[in-house]
């Protein structure tokens, strides 16, 4: 037991010297800045270039919000019918299948709001709509040596952005602030010979494509929110039923810049639109519910090290335990039995066999020995030696000791014998080893202690 404590109380010191080993090496980890080279829009992630603060806000302010954790087809189910307006801040993770942006685009022609904000949109996130499209240019790209927590760095040399219209999208806003990394929007208009009149367009239906099926559904062009000399930074336009809505630098919504200037409220007023429920993607940001549940929740924590090393340090001792280090050693056999049942049994099976002379060999023998010890001489002497002794030490006839040991042999070597003259001769070899003062010695005094 005292060995199993010394264990016990090892394994406890070894996982408590990990525990703060990990949580040491977790807070280093944790002071690794973050880079607009590579952001993290996560609305999971607190840094600079996360969203967690826009998210917060809303929730906090009444909007209903989600986190949708399934891929895109999910939209087309039941639960998808809940969401009013789906978001995708990029760049994302996890790209954006073929599959899944068709589903994305049946849920948008389905009437769905879907809002893109990223500087370099995938092309199959934007489709046509009547041949009116979207395209977009780069402005600027971020090294290195930006902080997207200084507000300085990201909007150097940059003017406000007033918007271009009064619009749903634009109320109350006076001026946004984006990054110097925003790119710009053109609303591209559909070729003359594509167009078959001026007040008709070619839309997407939820069960066919855009390029098979025409409607007799009238869609607008694409509407210019917000501008300035360099092109458009917001603006949306109708796909099917639905709507989309491109705004082309997450630094307004990301956890950096959204305090600056109105950005909030154009955050705002992109999302709310005609209110629902507002779903981010956090899917295609690594953190979808098809993956390891367990190990997503405890990303970025010293839990996931913890437990591994916990389970590689079980697996070691298990493997220690099972190894054999030295010699094989047999198992103790211990006797279950008493001494009296031992010798219960045996008396049984001696009568049932009627083997007196098998009775009397267990006794002679033993006592013989005795006497041989007592005397002096060796246990292979004759009777007549050791009787000759044994009278010359004590008060024993001789003649009587020699007939005994005699008689006791014969019956030993086949001499036939009832159990009234085994008893007799049993009885007869005790009160010798009485008279010599034999039967208690030290052996039979421990063995005696032994079985109290």
């Amino acid at each position: 037991m005292r060995q199993r404590l010394t264990i016990i109380l090892t394994f406890v010191v070894i996982i408590g010297l990990l525990v703060i080993l990990n949580t040491l090496t977790f807070v280093k980890k944790d002071k690794n800045e973050d880079l607009e080279i590579n952001p993290n829009r996560s609305t999971y992630h607190s840094g600079p270039t996360g969203t967690r603060a826009l998210h917060d806000f809303l929730n906090e302010s009444g909007y209903k919000v989600m986190r949708w954790r399934e891929p895109p087809e999910k939209l087309l189910s039941s639960s998808g019918r809940m969401v009013a307006t789906f978001v995708v801040i990029g760049p994302v993770q996890v790209a954006f299948t073929e599959d899944e942006a068709s589903a994305l685009r049946q849920w948008v022609a389905q009437g769905g709001r879907f809002v893109l904000i990223d500087r370099w949109p995938d092309s199959q996130m934007l489709p046509k709509s009547n041949g009116w499209g979207v395209k977009w240019r780069e402005f600027g790209f971020p090294n290195l040596d930006v902080n997207p927590a200084d507000a300085t760095q990201m909007t150097q040399t940059v003017s406000p952005v007033k918007p271009v219209q009064p619009t749903v999208l634009t109320r109350n806003v006076n001026s946004i602030l984006p990054s110097r990394f925003a790119s710009r929007l053109n609303v591209v208009a559909p070729d003359e010979e594509n167009t078959e009149a001026p007040d008709k367009v070619r839309i997407v239906t939820p069960d066919v494509d855009e390029a098979d099926e025409e409607a007799e559904d009238i869609s607008r062009a694409p509407i210019v929110h917000m501008a300035d000399y360099s092109g458009a930074l917001l603006v949306d336009y109708s796909y099917g039923l639905g709507s989309i809505v491109v705004l082309s630098d997450p630094y307004i919504v990301a956890n950096g810049g959204i305090r600056l200037n109105d950005n909030l409220q154009l955050a705002l007023n992109t999302l709310s639109g005609p209110g629902g429920l507002i779903a981010f993607d956090e899917y295609h940001h690594g953190k979808g519910i098809t993956q390891n549940a367990f190990a997503h929740y405890f990303a970025g924590t010293p839990v996931l090290a913890i437990a591994a090393q916990i389970v590689l340090l079980v697996l070691l001792i298990l493997w220690t335990r099972g190894r054999r280090f030295a010699r094989p050693l047999p198992s103790a056999g211990v006797d279950r039995r008493s001494s009296l049942e031992f010798v219960a049994s045996m008396a049984e099976l001696q009568e049932r066999s009627r083997a007196f002379d098998l009775a009397i060999e267990n006794i002679y023998t033993r006592t013989r020995r005795v006497l041989a010890r007592h005397a002096g001489v060796d246990y292979n002497s004759s009777r007549s030696e050791i009787a000759t002794r044994i009278a010359a030490r004590s008060t024993i006839d001789r003649q009587k000791l020699e007939t005994l040991m005699r008689q006791c042999e014969e019956a030993i070597n086949g001499e036939p014998i009832n159990w009234r003259q085994a008893i007799d001769l049993v009885r007869r070899l005790r009160e010798v080893e009485r008279d010599l003062g034999l039967r208690m010695r030290s052996r039979d005094v421990r063995q005696a202690a032994e079985n109290i």
